[in-house]
């Protein structure tokens, strides 16, 4: 699609009205009209403001400035790169900190990045071949070779994963390893905590999920850490053993 029709499908999948944009960009409702009808042509500086304001990632940011047919703005840098560095050691403080509690860091395509050692509770048993570079931690979480068969509550973790991502090839083949299950009277639309059979006995572990607010580096501002705590005085007295 071209800018303007870019700019229009991606307002309308904001919920935003033009006025609404208009005002937040700091332009008039007449302006963005006619930047949606193609019959003007934003500069730069005002790309990155609608983006600014439609709180878009920053990957969908440098899209719509190409699309306006503007150079990317935000770098993506690849975790690993030395200007990181800094990034990493955060990380690696953080996932120790969280000890004795299993925490993890992933990308957006869902995929493992670190661990900390208390990752490997999680992970009794699961087959070797889940567990090979790269991880998608959604795929170990449901694969019937993976966390499945320990999930006590399963059908109600699956549905709280599959209503996180959206309806493509990874949530069809996920979909397929759990069967369907409408949701009762208890599914309030968030995570329950996920009750998790182990060695030491039933782990009942709720999340949290943290994310570089502030990143203005495209692989940064998609990492999220996500850390796996107790939901009970029993589960904590389990973990911290």
């Amino acid at each position: 699609m071209d800018f303007s029709q870019t700019l229009r499908a991606t307002r309308q999948r904001r919920h935003l009205s033009q006025l609404d944009l208009a005002l937040r960009a700091g332009t008039t409702q007449r302006h963005l009209s006619f930047m949606e009808s193609g019959r003007s042509r934003p500069g730069r500086t005002m790309v990155v403001r609608l983006g600014e304001s439609m709180e878009l990632p920053l990957r969908e940011r440098n899209d719509l400035l190409l699309a306006a047919g503007y150079a990317p703005v935000y770098p993506q840098t690849p975790l690993d790169d030395p200007s990181l560095e800094h990034v990493r050691t955060a990380l690696g403080h953080i996932l120790s900190g969280h000890l004795p509690y299993p925490a993890i860091v992933v990308n957006a395509r869902h995929e493992l990045v670190l661990a900390n050692d208390a990752f490997g509770l999680l992970t009794e048993g699961v087959a070797e071949h889940l567990l090979r570079p790269p991880v998608n931690v959604l795929r170990l979480s449901l694969h019937p070779e993976g966390l499945a068969p320990r999930i006590v509550n399963l059908a109600q973790w699956a549905q709280h994963i599959l209503d996180r991502i959206p309806r493509d090839d990874l949530h069809d083949e996920l979909s397929g390893y759990v069967p369907h299950v409408a949701p009762g009277p208890e599914h309030v639309g968030f995570a329950a905590p996920v009750r998790l059979r182990s060695a030491r006995g039933e782990l009942r572990l709720t999340t949290t999920i943290t994310t570089f607010a502030t990143a203005l580096d495209v692989t940064v501002a998609e990492l999220k850490l996500e850390a796996f705590l107790p939901a009970d005085a029993a589960t904590a007295a389990l973990l911290a053993e």
